[in-house]
């Protein structure tokens, strides 16, 4: 931190909120209009949208509203031991007991305070305390005394607005891929679900399935060898103090998204290690699917992720027909009634959701006559093919602003 930069607590500028939990069982609290964030969405550091939401009656009866531009911060949970999670509001949320909101007087820019404590994350990491149950948790004094430079207005702005670039950046490619995603999963339904394929006039439809296709489960195909599964390396294969700070990315179930990569939180180990455990190496056209909890996702594995390792906690499938393509089979998974049908066969009322080799050999997939399958590869596979050139930008973007982001924030880059 430079010398002449004037330092103060951190309470002497920012209030520090604590959020909550709505009665579960209070229907008239949930499925309302206003995101409710727990710690899970705190793998990203803008947060637009969460999986649960609340209603106005939500707000003092269990849960706090905060506006758009505020900073929220993980103070409680597993996570803490690897990480400090630091998010920006894009809207107006709520959020639960594990979070608090930072809320800046008027000499401190909200975006400014995201990112001077994006750079502090380790730091405030290291802080952390035990809790019960194995948890972490930082205490609200811990926060209220941390340093914070108190730079002019103009200054904040500068540095934010450096750093807001990359983020805007990322933002707009994410975008841009949803929309290549869902002109993917359209044309998919629209040819496979709704059954409207090139020609489809003059083929005959039995029991929902034209003539010269085939309803075929996957455990066919891994008898006849052309689809392979594999479990992903034991736990005392790769323990926990194996991980690595960089080299090779490991995929754990909190990366496995609907169809992509999350890339945030990635883990790594070493060559050395990777390849002692050279049998999990992924390579494009994989799928990897979660065995734990997310149980209705999987990843397409694409050429930006060549040489990534599944994690303890995945299953890949590796497709060696060219009878089912990868991206075919990623779009099937991807509709709203695969979903639901995978949670019905893993979900437990007991236990978390569980995944295994005998449930995915048992799922069904309606597998298009060659020409119909070459056909539709050659449309989805030029969108997949600048998904993945998008996806590199991002990570390119993501790189250059954590290397800024430590430099601009100790004072080392002139402002």
């Amino acid at each position: 931190m430079r010398s002449d930069w004037k330092l103060v607590a951190m309470e002497d500028e920012v209030r520090l909120l604590s959020g909550g939990t709505p009665k579960k069982s209070e229907g008239r609290f949930w499925n309302g209009e206003i995101p409710w964030v727990s710690s899970g969405e705190m793998t990203q550091s803008r947060i637009f949208d969460t999986q649960h939401h609340v209603t106005e009656e939500a707000i003092g009866s269990g849960t706090r509203s905060v506006p758009k531009n505020t900073v929220l911060v993980v103070v409680r949970g597993m996570s803490l031991a690897k990480e400090f999670r630091v998010a920006l509001t894009e809207r107006r949320v709520t959020f639960n007991q594990d979070l608090k909101a930072l809320r800046p007087s008027a000499k401190i820019d909200p975006g400014f305070l995201f990112y001077y404590l994006q750079s502090q994350r380790n730091a405030i990491r290291d802080r952390a305390t035990d809790a019960s149950h194995g948890t972490k948790k930082v205490e609200t004094h811990v926060l209220k005394n941390w340093p914070l430079p108190l730079l002019s207005m103009k200054e904040q702005l500068y540095l934010r607005d450096i750093l807001s670039a990359y983020d805007d950046l990322i933002e707009n490619n994410r975008r841009r891929i949803q929309l290549l995603e869902q002109s993917a999963r359209l044309l998919y339904k629209e040819w496979f679900v709704h059954l409207r394929f090139p020609g489809h006039e003059h083929v005959p439809v039995v029991d929902g399935v034209p003539e010269g296709w085939e309803e075929i489960p996957i455990g066919e195909l891994i008898e006849d060898n052309t689809v392979d599964l594999q479990t992903g390396p034991f736990g005392t294969q790769l323990k926990a103090a194996e991980y690595s700070e960089d080299g090779i990315p490991v995929i754990n179930v909190r990366n496995i998204g609907f169809g992509s990569i999350r890339p945030e939180k990635v883990e790594y180990v070493t060559e050395e290690k990777a390849m002692q455990l050279s049998k999990h190496i992924l390579r494009p056209g994989d799928i990897v699917f979660g065995r734990k909890g997310a149980v209705d996702r999987h990843s397409l594995i694409t050429s930006a992720e060549d040489g990534w390792l599944q994690g303890s906690d995945c299953i890949r499938m590796r497709i060696k027909t060219k009878k089912l393509s990868p991206i075919f089979a990623s779009l099937a998974f991807r509709e709203d009634s695969h979903k639901r049908w995978m949670v019905g066969q893993c979900g437990n009322k007991a236990t978390m959701a569980s995944l295994n080799q005998d449930v995915i050999s048992r799922i069904s997939l309606l597998i298009p006559s060659s020409e119909i399958l070459l056909l539709f590869g050659g449309f989805v596979s030029r969108l997949f093919s600048q998904i993945t050139v998008i996806q590199r930008q991002m990570s390119e973007s993501a790189k250059a602003r954590d290397l800024l982001l430590p430099r601009l924030m100790n004072g080392e880059i002139p402002v």
